[in-house]
């Protein structure tokens, strides 16, 4: 199976770990794991002030802290995931990638604010819901 696993670094996401940890059998290494992390853009005049090598260190430092307790988290498992970052919005970066290379499940942790919540706020789980055909697990 063919899993694509959204992070933000958040407690979220250290929930996410958990259920997926309470799941063993899906950490084998008959399954493909993506993780992915969508860095915010830096806004066009400050990066262009900034400089193309500090924006790009900026975006990997920022991806590689969110990766880092993730990688800690699979060296103790035989999935061995191949980590992707991606500069903008998370929802539709999930979406594009996830249908782009026809993964079998997207897992993403979720702040639970029920779909009032989600359509005031435009959740990035009611984005991701919304553009793909993929089955999507929300873990709260």
């Amino acid at each position: 199976m063919k899993i694509l696993m959204g992070v933000d670094g958040s407690e979220y996401t250290k929930r996410m770990l958990d259920f997926v940890a309470a799941h063993e059998d899906w950490l084998g290494s008959g399954n493909s794991w993506t993780v992915l992390h969508c860095v915010p853009a830096i806004p066009h005049r400050a990066a262009a002030f900034l400089g193309t090598d500090q924006v790009r260190a900026f975006y990997e430092a920022d991806a590689e802290a969110v990766f880092k307790p993730i990688r800690e988290f699979f060296k103790t498992h035989p999935a061995k995931p191949t980590f992707v970052y991606r500069i903008g919005p998370a929802g539709t970066h999930i979406a594009k990638i996830a249908e782009r290379s026809k993964h079998d499940l997207i897992i993403l942790g979720t702040h639970g604010h029920g779909a009032v919540g989600g359509l005031v706020m435009g959740s990035v789980t009611t984005r991701v819901v919304s553009l793909v055909r993929t089955p999507v697990l929300l873990v709260r």
